[in-house]
């Protein structure tokens, strides 16, 4: 199958590009810069130079392809400097209308369509703490980032297009990435402590790359049309627990931040880190046969290798 792939050499994309070219697909990845061309043609990939903002290049790669697995997102909303949100709305919109017209340029083929969502985008509608299931899905009324590109995903399910959700975990990682828990080691060094929000116990689930990369190629090959999937290895991390690893190995000093400081000590990160979003993914493993197998996020910063 030739796959078009949009952030083919970012976090994900840097693996899922292997996987897929491993498993016997051909790949033609997505570039916006000389070094992402380069990147992609070192890999095996074939180069389709574009961006998101492009939609002449994204529909064109699209109807030239057998598949397509969508996991690029516009991180520019992020003030390297001040870490605050800047422009998200748009980074939101420019998301939108790429799922829009690589999904039109499919309309009607039966082919695969696999976009990339959040399991943190649960917590807009469902209770505080509740289990997430890939049986959630928000009423049609309800308009908050990034779930409106998983309505039109699953609007195109009855358009002729076999499309599917990747909801990811988030903490995507492994021995030298790990998603918020990155930022989280960020932080730390910088203000002198490592913080978790009050009591610490709200879950963040996780979920280590490769087996990200193994369940988006999954998708493409098997999942059924409106398929709702979960990337989740471990349904739910005590960000407490998170907070003391990091503590233990800067030596910093391991503290509650009151909810009302969780803004000013988190910066962008502070709306997501009370969240409790235990999350499972049985369905999915049942429904594709998927079984994570790489180590626990604990695991992986116990190795060591991110401070």
């Amino acid at each position: 199958m030739k796959v078009f792939v949009t952030g083919a050499t970012g976090s994900l994309g840097s693996v899922v590009v292997p996987e897929l070219i491993e498993a016997g697909h051909q790949v033609l990845g997505l570039a916006r810069s000389d070094a992402a061309a380069a990147s992609l043609a070192a890999a095996g990939a074939q180069v389709h130079r574009g961006s998101l903002d492009d939609l002449d290049s994204l529909r064109s790669a699209a109807a030239a392809s057998d598949g397509v697995i969508h996991l690029a997102f516009v991180h520019d909303f992020i003030a390297d400097n001040q870490g605050i949100f800047t422009d998200y709305e748009s980074a939101v919109r420019t998301d939108l209308n790429a799922v829009q017209t690589i999904g039109a340029a499919l309309e009607g083929s039966g082919k695969p369509f696999v976009i990339t969502s959040g399991t943190v985008m649960l917590t807009f509608f469902l209770p505080q703490g509740r289990l997430g299931t890939e049986k959630d899905v928000a009423d049609a009324g309800l308009v908050a980032p990034r779930l409106v590109s998983e309505k039109v995903a699953l609007a195109l399910s009855r358009r002729g297009v076999r499309s599917s959700i990747v909801r990811l975990a988030p903490s995507v990682h492994d021995k030298r990435r790990g998603g918020f828990t990155e930022i989280l080691i960020g932080l730390a060094r910088e203000k002198g402590v490592s913080g978790y929000v009050g009591d610490g116990s709200n879950r963040w689930p996780a979920l280590h790359r490769l087996d990200a990369a193994r369940l988006f190629r999954l998708a493409l090959e098997k999942a059924p049309a409106g398929s709702v999937l979960h990337g989740v290895g471990e349904e739910g991390v005590p960000t407490r627990t998170i907070a003391e690893v990091i503590g233990r190995h800067l030596d910093l000093p391991v503290v509650s931040i009151s909810p009302e400081d969780a803004g000013k000590h988190f910066r962008w990160l502070g709306p997501f880190s009370s969240v409790d979003n235990p999350t499972s993914s049985a369905l999915t493993r049942e429904l594709l046969g998927w079984q994570p197998v790489h180590p626990t996020l604990i695991q992986d910063l116990e190795d060591g290798h991110f401070f």
